[in-house]
């Protein structure tokens, strides 16, 4: 009798599996608290915006029976009318992961590679990963990502470059004329694409705007989501949008029917009317990270924050015991030895109660080390 082992193909032999946080409920047992304030995924503490609560809550109970419907049809007219675009051009998956899974299973095939930062949202390579695809990890530079050594990382093996602008974890980000000289560089000889997950939080002109960029670029796709500034993280709705051709590769290879109803209402809601949300978001964000800067640099820590919703800080302890830590005051923050920050936390900006608490929480343990 073959092993069961004998049947799975090597790169996921060598794969490490994920394994994420407990449920809210059992952490606070475990840590002894009866509050908990989330600060570890960018959750938006303003929750959706009214229209797509309004929606949330009118869904009848009865089409719980009824399948979504398949291509998310009516938000991706929604969503070209917005940008101005064809509902073809537009693809909605189950969160920003199954999104770039379509895109490397559209793309790439064993030995081929992709090429991304050592220091951003992981599951680029992690798909890459296991898919047998080899991720080809490009350093940081001053926190940032180095557009010069990512096209040096470029081999005739490369198919697709991620390129996360706002970085995360660092929020550093690649203005127009950065971009548009990498991408007059790459020449087109690889898929890029721009994850603009955390884009609603910057309002800089000179932030490049994907939608715009994509129209002179045959081979650029964006991501944008539903997760971070609408607040819809629960119902896990991530897009892609890009030229047609690359689209319909992209399509091929992507599975139908994941997206649930609420989600699609939702965030159909929130495309229409969520720009007083936008705006009320990025006050709240900004007087947080004014804060958490002040507390930083008042303690002497080095500190990283750019554009989106987080602050980064490296910490005079590890990081794993800086959450123990926090955790027994009910305050759960993002280690980041995972993203090979080690010793440094990433802290979500929120509502001040959640600062307040953060702050005072932090002090403490510090106090103790």
């Amino acid at each position: 009798m073959r092993r069961l082992a004998d049947l799975v193909p090597p790169h996921v032999l060598e794969f490490e599996s994920y394994t994420p946080s407990r449920p809210d409920e059992m952490l606070k047992r475990q840590y002894g608290v009866d509050h908990l304030y989330r600060l570890n995924n960018n959750e938006n503490a303003l929750g959706p915006p009214p229209a797509a609560r309004e929606v949330i809550a009118a869904f009848p109970p009865a089409q719980g029976a009824v399948y979504p419907n398949g291509d998310c049809f009516f938000l991706r007219q929604a969503l070209a009318e917005a940008f101005g675009k064809s509902p073809e051009q537009f693809l909605v998956g189950n969160g920003s992961c199954e999104v770039i899974t379509s895109v490397i299973k559209a793309f790439c095939q064993q030995g081929d590679a992709i090429v991304t930062a050592d220091k951003t949202f992981a599951v680029y390579e992690w798909v890459a990963a296991f898919s047998g695809v080899e991720p080809l990890l490009v350093p940081l530079r001053d926190y940032a990502q180095d557009p010069e050594a990512m096209l040096a990382a470029i081999t005739e093996r490369t198919k697709i470059v991620f390129v996360c602008n706002p970085n995360n974890p660092t929020g550093t980000w690649w203005d127009r004329d950065t971009l548009e000289d990498f991408l007059r560089r790459v020449d087109g000889r690889v898929v890029v694409v721009l994850d603009e997950a955390y884009r609603e939080f910057v309002d800089s002109p000179d932030f490049p705007d994907g939608m715009e960029v994509m129209e002179r670029h045959p081979n650029v796709l964006v991501f944008r989501t539903f997760s971070k500034m609408y607040g819809l993280a629960a119902f896990r709705i991530g897009y892609l949008c890009g030229p047609l051709e690359c689209v319909d590769f992209v399509r091929r290879t992507h599975l139908v029917y994941s997206v649930n109803s609420v989600g699609q209402a939702a965030a159909r809601a929130a495309v229409a009317d969520g720009s007083d949300h936008v705006q009320a978001t990025r006050r709240m964000v900004d007087e947080a990270r004014g804060r958490l800067r002040a507390l930083f640099s008042s303690l002497g820590l080095e500190h990283v924050s750019g554009a989106g919703n987080y602050i980064m800080a490296r910490v005079p302890m590890s990081d794993t015991m800086l959450y123990r830590l926090l955790m027994r005051q009910g305050v759960m923050v993002r280690t980041m030895t995972g993203f090979r920050f080690p010793n440094w936390i990433r802290v979500t900006l929120g509502l001040p109660p959640a600062m307040e608490a953060f702050e005072t929480a932090f002090r403490k343990a510090l106090e103790k080390r």
